[in-house]
């Protein structure tokens, strides 16, 4: 399995917006669900968003509002659409491809992290 590749992480203002890209090296539409992660320095990784492969989408309360996760199924393209960014957004934001290989087991696929600093 190839590793996608997220993009779009940088330096930002606090009110200031950002969207963050993970390019998946297959079709996403095989994949069950798909995810962004996020983790501050000290801190464990947790959830941000998910989004299934039925289209139906799922936030944590701290960026419901806020945040929007999409799909580009003709490109293989994850987006985090992020907007009203907070000094405490920032973090080290992964992509998660989650899907059933041919034995009928789960896998997760993790991109290398893109890191999204937000300044007060």
């Amino acid at each position: 399995q190839v590793q996608p590749v997220e993009s779009g992480g940088g330096l930002v203002q606090a009110g200031g917006s950002l969207r963050l890209s993970c390019a998946a090296s297959r079709s996403i539409t095989k994949f069950n669900a798909m995810g962004w992660y996020r983790q501050a320095p000290g801190k464990q990784r947790e959830l941000v968003a998910v989004i299934t492969n039925g289209g139906n989408t799922n936030y944590v309360d701290f960026v419901k509002g806020r945040f929007t996760i999409s799909r580009d199924n003709a490109d293989n393209t994850l987006y985090l659409q992020m907007n009203s960014l907070k000094p405490e957004d920032t973090a080290v934001y992964y992509c998660n491809l989650r899907g059933t290989n041919s034995l009928g087991y789960n896998f997760d696929l993790w991109g290398q992290g893109t890191l999204v600093t937000v300044s007060s």
